[in-house]
């Protein structure tokens, strides 16, 4: 394949179709009808899934079930980190348990090695943020990997589920994903597997379906905590479930990497950070002249301005064909396609800005566990 996708780097034109068949992602199913009034699922941005259909069955049934995801606190809270958050947020009005899981183990053996800067990090860019765009405190357990819980049976519980897991682990799987083996990637991975499978736990929530939705790239982490949850023979754990989204473009037209600020859009960035970055770094479908963008038109394929509108920005699904139809034709220009980007992303920050100064009220509701 002429493209890559690995936890650690994704580059070249992704072919959905080829990495579904890698993978052994399965297309998504006939959805409820609150997952097709999402637009992630609608437009096909959400495009894959694994034993998704037990949190449909679980849905329709009016069943309990679970939606785990984690975080890496590391960097500024950007759109591309939004794609998660808003599905987290959609899980919780659908009546999910959410557990939300700090890696701030992970971060201090591979990124950052100052704990108590990762933890503020988690909350100050994550949470708040979280809270911001919609995240409520009831049926949410918010987590640190160091510090899993107040609760001694539940903090027990979960540290000792990495340990078992390791049992049933190998080193060749372990290479195969993440090369150059270290202790910390090793202890990563047990984590990560007690992350997604303790919910289960009866110190917890119990046998339950539980859904975690990640990008593609971090599919293979969630192979082997699949692999390892099938054979532990201790529990009777229900198989976990998953939804795969896209790939959102960074400003340069590559992944959005919180390393290189003029790769996203922050969620703190004022009003005129983001409007300089959008006319400045937003990668252009557009023709290198006006006279040739009006005969031969754009490509919104490629274009950034249109895929933020497309992910993020515009829900409605004829004004963004209008403006898809109309950039491709060359009547709409690259810099006409951008002043509507920049309103809808002013209107945004507006008032998310003003959301996160009533979130970090609500913080300590979310660190009692």
């Amino acid at each position: 394949m002429n493209f890559k996708v690995t936890p650690w780097e994704v580059k070249g034109k992704i072919d959905y179709d080829k990495l579904m068949n890698e993978f052994g992602i399965k297309p998504l199913p006939k959805l409820p009808k609150q997952f097709e009034e999402n637009h992630l699922f609608r437009r096909n941005i959400i495009f894959g899934q694994r034993d998704f259909s037990r949190i449909i069955d679980a849905i329709n049934n009016k069943q309990k079930f679970v939606m785990m995801t984690g975080l890496m606190p590391s960097g500024k809270f950007h759109l591309g980190h939004k794609i998660v958050a808003d599905q987290i947020i959609l899980y919780q009005s659908l009546g999910a348990k959410i557990y939300l899981a700090v890696a701030d183990i992970e971060a201090y053996n591979s990124r950052h090695p100052n704990m108590k800067e990762l933890q503020e990090t988690a909350i100050k860019e994550y949470l708040t943020n979280y809270i911001a765009l919609g995240l409520k405190p009831k049926n949410c357990d918010f987590y640190f990997q160091s510090k899993r819980s107040k609760d001694a049976k539940k903090a027990n519980a979960y540290y000792k589920l990495a340990g078992l897991f390791a049992r049933h682990a190998t080193f060749n799987e372990f290479r195969a994903i993440y090369g150059e083996l270290s202790p910390g990637k090793i202890m990563a991975s047990l984590y990560q597997a007690s992350d997604m499978f303790h919910p289960q736990l009866e110190e917890f929530e119990g046998q339950t379906p539980t859904a975690v939705p990640v990008g593609a790239d971090q599919d293979p982490h969630l192979r082997i905590a699949r692999d390892l949850g099938t054979r532990m023979k201790l529990y009777n754990f229900i198989q976990l479930s998953s939804t795969y989204n896209k790939f959102i473009q960074g400003l340069r037209n590559d992944k959005m990497s919180s390393s290189d600020p003029t790769s996203y859009i922050a969620l703190t960035d004022s009003i005129e950070e983001a409007t300089k970055k959008v006319k400045k770094y937003a990668f252009s479908g557009g023709q290198p002249t006006i006279d040739e963008h009006r005969k031969k038109g754009g490509n919104p394929n490629i274009d950034v301005s249109y895929q933020l509108l497309k992910v993020f920005f515009e829900p409605d699904d004829k004004k963004l064909k209008k403006i898809h139809d109309d950039y491709k034709s060359g009547k709409l220009l690259t810099s006409e396609l951008k002043s509507i980007l920049i309103e809808k992303l002013t209107n945004f920050l507006k008032k998310h800005h003003e959301n996160r100064r009533k979130a970090e009220k609500e913080v300590d509701k979310f660190l009692q566990n």
